[in-house]
């Protein structure tokens, strides 16, 4: 009986995991689907790294073959908790997979590298290992914008459909809202999907024109576009966006479509089916645009006082706040070599991010506005014992467990950030590099600070046990931690 009891346990638990394999094959098979474009690409310039994309394809159909095979009779049908394994181990699975052109390719990456890199593009880091990316063949160059870009509409999908289901990180917020959505934009949730996926991609195209008649080469053009709508960061150059410091017109198009990216993407459905002004009636894009717009000013003033022409300063100070706030991690100029007041600023700016459902990372607006709204309440009862005061968000009561998502999500970032400095220091670095490493990791946003890992330099001499770190980290802040750290506690395998 013992031995019939364990060989049910061991099937029943084969059920419960058949169904997150099966669209975990799915989705790899996107991403082998994918990997042909640079693959012709390659054929076609006959570029030996072709080779590289054959066996990646090969290796990745392989996978998803053995995997469906097994699952072919398995109905899709979840669970709350196979949710959560799913979601993380797509993000992981997928890193690792889209690794493979890097490793077998001309870069020669190491394993450590190599995964460093995928992990950076398709959580939309921006962090990079390559050096002398100017001469990368234009297969590999592609290859980097594409992670990105699928990583930016996989993220609004997941902030958008996956996150308030999981009630995850205050994001529960938001999920009346994606009911109203669901009502009144569209029927379901994959109607929204599908819709997001259109201007996504409508996006990515104007931005693919705007540089290319702007100025860029045809390859220039589609990995800046994918990477600025995606607000990933890759650039086709060692000096990232500075190659085209130059050309100021070029800086204001990429200022625009970071700032895009980093909008909510549903309130753009809102716009297009007649609601003009919906953007601007909702809390948190008038919080980021306003947060900007002061930081912006306060900076570009500080940079003219330095010196600096007046016109100069407003466009290099616009594109690299909107790029780190959005956490794009695009740099035109050093900013650390602005003084003093620029550094400790963009060090805060690291944590913000943008709106929730955008492609951005860090933080989100509106956490930072939802922990007002209460510090201003607590104030009014310090003053007022027996008041009664209502904390509304965007025109919806915050209850208590948006409160408890947002104090949650909130004490989990940064102490976060802070045990991964931690380790990141033991291993040697120094204190600016560590800290603000572990931040721009568990933040999204790509560069940090410093000679070593700072706007002008990458991670490359880092050494590979802070490059798993770091990779943890950036796959952590990207799933909203608690989505990743919930699978470490036994009442959730118990349940």
């Amino acid at each position: 009986m013992s031995l019939l009891t364990a060989t049910g346990a061991t099937l029943d638990r084969t059920r419960h995991w058949a169904p997150v394999l099966k669209v975990l094959a799915l989705l790899w098979l996107v991403l082998a689907a994918f990997m042909l474009v640079p693959w012709l690409v390659l054929l076609l310039e006959q570029d030996v790294d072709a080779t590289a994309f054959g066996l990646s394809i090969l290796i990745v159909l392989g996978s998803v073959a053995a995997v469906l095979l097994s699952t072919l009779r398995v109905e899709i049908s979840f669970k709350p908790w196979q949710m959560f394994v799913l979601t993380t181990l797509s993000w992981v699975s997928i890193s690792g997979f889209a690794s493979l052109p890097l490793a077998l390719g001309a870069p020669q990456l190491s394993f450590a590298n190599a995964v460093f890199e995928s992990v950076s593009a398709i959580t939309t880091t921006g962090s990079t290992v390559l050096t002398d990316i100017d001469h990368l063949s234009d297969g590999l160059k592609l290859w980097r914008g594409i992670m990105q870009w699928l990583g930016g509409v996989g993220i609004i999908v997941m902030g958008i459909a996956i996150l308030p289901f999981l009630k995850v990180g205050g994001m529960r917020l938001f999920h009346t809202e994606s009911s109203d959505w669901s009502d009144k934009v569209m029927p379901r949730t994959g109607g929204i999907a599908k819709a997001t996926l259109v201007i996504y991609c409508g996006m990515t195209l104007a931005a693919v024109a705007s540089y290319w008649l702007g100025g860029m080469a045809p390859i220039d053009a589609i990995v800046h576009a994918m990477t600025s709508v995606a607000t990933g960061g890759f650039a086709n150059s060692d000096a990232s966006f500075g190659a085209y410091a130059d050309q100021p017109h070029l800086l204001w198009l990429g200022s625009l479509f970071m700032l895009g990216g980093a909008l909510p993407f549903v309130i753009y459905i809102r716009v297009l089916r007649g609601a003009h002004m919906a953007l601007w009636h909702d809390q948190q894009v008038r919080g980021l645009l306003g947060l900007l717009a002061i930081v912006i000013l306060l900076l570009t003033a500080w940079r003219i006082w330095l010196g600096n022409d007046a016109f100069e300063a407003l466009t290099q100070v616009t594109f690299n706040v909107v790029s780190v706030v959005t956490t794009t991690g695009y740099a035109s100029d050093d900013y650390t070599a602005w003084g003093s007041l620029a550094a400790v600023a963009f060090f805060y700016l690291t944590f913000i991010g943008g709106c929730s459902g955008s492609t951005s990372g860090g933080m989100k607006v509106f956490r930072f506005q939802v922990a007002a709204i209460l510090l201003r309440n607590q104030l009014r009862f310090l003053v007022h014992a027996n008041g009664v005061f209502s904390a509304r968000y965007n025109g919806h009561p915050l209850t208590d467990d948006v409160t408890r998502g947002v104090i949650a999500f909130s004490f989990f970032f940064f102490l976060t950030i802070a045990g991964l400095a931690l380790g990141l220091s033991l291993l040697g670095l120094d204190l600016v590099t560590a800290l603000s490493g572990a931040a721009t990791a568990v933040a999204n946003v790509g560069p940090g600070l410093g000679d070593t890992i700072g706007p002008a330099g990458n991670f490359s001499t880092l050494p590979d046990t802070a490059k798993w770190l770091l990779c943890i980290g950036m796959l952590m802040g990207r799933l909203e931690i608690l989505t990743v750290l919930v699978l470490f506690t036994p009442m959730f395998w118990r349940k």
